[in-house]
């Protein structure tokens, strides 16, 4: 089963995209929207966000009721969350990157699964060891953490028993459950997960680090380094 690495040629564009913008952040889910669009070759203009910096409230709150990136603004529409972004742009370039037909309930199974379970076990683990400490919002709660680890353990067994039969998890090539589900795993090392214990997720994850969208979906454009952790992560 070989892998996809390259990125999606465009087909014919189901809409002409007119002024259409994605503005984003180097955290997790906006990471997400900006390798799905970059890997679907999408025809956007890319904005680097900081939607609670001073001033800058008013603006987002217009485009986003909750404030937060990614979104992507589409001549007088706009469209919020990760998930359906990624698939307005799929969509637009009429891909198989969120497949439809028999495979659709497949993908949308996955996607609702993987944020669910695995997601949020990685995120638990995250927020302590790595969000607080890049902000200084509080000491690790270590509860917290082995609860994440846990979790995190019982839901790549899972991942890792269907890694074993196909290299992606559905169909024979990436699709955007897959991009979901890993959306974390750029963050694992300085979370501390132990993928090592789950080799055939690992693996899944070194096929998704060559891609060039999703290994890197920020070269080129103008995206400040998020900050520094401040302080050992526990």
């Amino acid at each position: 089963m070989g892998a996809q690495l390259a990125p999606l040629p465009q087909r014919r564009m189901i809409v002409i995209m007119s002024k259409a913008k994605l503005y984003f952040s180097r955290n997790y889910n906006p990471r997400l929207a900006v390798a799905a669009a970059r890997y679907l070759n999408s025809p956007v203009e890319f904005e680097f966000a900081a939607p609670f910096a001073p001033g800058q409230s008013e603006k987002f709150l217009k485009l986003n009721p909750n404030q937060r990136v990614p979104i992507l603004v589409e001549g007088d529409k706009t469209l919020w969350e990760a998930d359906a972004i990624a698939c307005r742009l799929s969509q637009l370039a009429n891909s198989d990157f969120w497949p439809m037909g028999d495979a659709l309930p497949d993908v949308v199974r996955w996607i609702s699964w993987g944020y669910t379970n695995f997601v949020r076990a990685c995120d638990r683990v995250h927020f302590e060891r790595v969000t607080k400490q890049r902000y200084g919002i509080g000491p690790v709660r270590q509860d917290q953490v082995e609860s994440g680890l846990s979790e995190f353990a019982s839901s790549a067994a899972i991942l890792d028993e269907r890694l074993g039969a196909a290299d992606w998890l559905v169909g024979n090539r990436v699709t955007y459950a897959d991009f979901r589900i890993a959306c974390v795993l750029p963050f694992a090392d300085l979370a501390g997960l132990p993928l090592k214990n789950f080799p055939r997720v690992e693996a899944w994850h070194a096929r998704l680090m060559e891609i060039p969208a999703w290994r890197d979906p920020f070269a080129g454009l103008s995206a400040p380094e998020l900050p520094p952790i401040r302080q050992s992560a526990g």
